[in-house]
């Protein structure tokens, strides 16, 4: 009997065999902790194969990171196939018609864009008198003279797009829909200065006379 009980008690563990054990697990866990540290640290977003802008490189032989367009590129959107309502032309002649109905909130919008766009040089009545003007900027014409007001209006939508002597385009700042509005706005400037009453549509013309000179020239404006 004290065989078997000799034999059933467990082996006494050694002092190298308990430190081979902590230092297995400490690999353990330390392998662990580093697997988990490299998979939450990934740089591929942060180590992309790009150039930065500007960068310059030997890739191509202008140097350049940056590519132009191809040629005859085209961006989405910008197939411009409607020749009146892009340049203000037909058939290559600056057309006197409109590329689409003007309305009263069409000339509205005009006015706001004219007010901001054209009004420093060309003034809110289109005399060319502008504060610009005033201080010695070159003075434009008027668009009463009788030159503009026998010009069609492609010509003014056309100025706009492109410019005109010391006058730069506008294109890049105006789009063309608000370029038709304000040579519409235009025209109404111009009517407004050999206007009669008789152009004044006849339910209109009794609040003329209800208006005083002064408020007259502010709504001219």
């Amino acid at each position: 009997m004290g065989y078997l009980k000799l034999r059933n008690e467990p082996a006494p563990r050694s002092a190298g065999y308990r430190r081979s054990q902590v230092g297995r697990l400490g690999r353990i866990g330390l392998c662990a902790a580093a697997v988990a540290l490299v998979s939450g640290c990934r740089l591929d977003m942060h180590l992309q194969p790009k150039y930065l802008p500007y960068e310059p490189t030997t890739f191509f032989a202008d140097g350049r990171s940056e590519r132009p367009p191809v040629p005859g590129t085209i961006a989405r959107g910008q197939l411009r196939l409607d020749e009146l309502y892009f340049t203000g032309k037909e058939n290559g002649a600056e057309a006197d018609e409109f590329p689409f109905p003007v309305t009263r909130r069409d000339l509205e919008r005009g006015r706001e864009r004219y007010n901001i766009f054209c009004s420093p040089c060309h003034d809110y009545t289109g005399r060319a008198q502008g504060f610009i003007v005033q201080r010695g900027f070159p003075l434009p014409a008027s668009y009463h003279i009788q030159r503009l007001r026998e010009a069609p209006v492609g010509h003014f939508f056309a100025v706009i797009t492109n410019g005109f002597g010391a006058m730069y385009s506008y294109a890049d700042r105006i789009d063309p829909a608000d370029r038709w509005r304000i040579s519409a706005y235009i025209r109404v400037l111009q009517l407004s200065r050999t206007a009669t009453l008789g152009d004044v549509p006849e339910a209109e013309r009794g609040k003329l006379s209800q208006q005083s000179p002064t408020e007259g020239a502010v709504r001219s404006r």
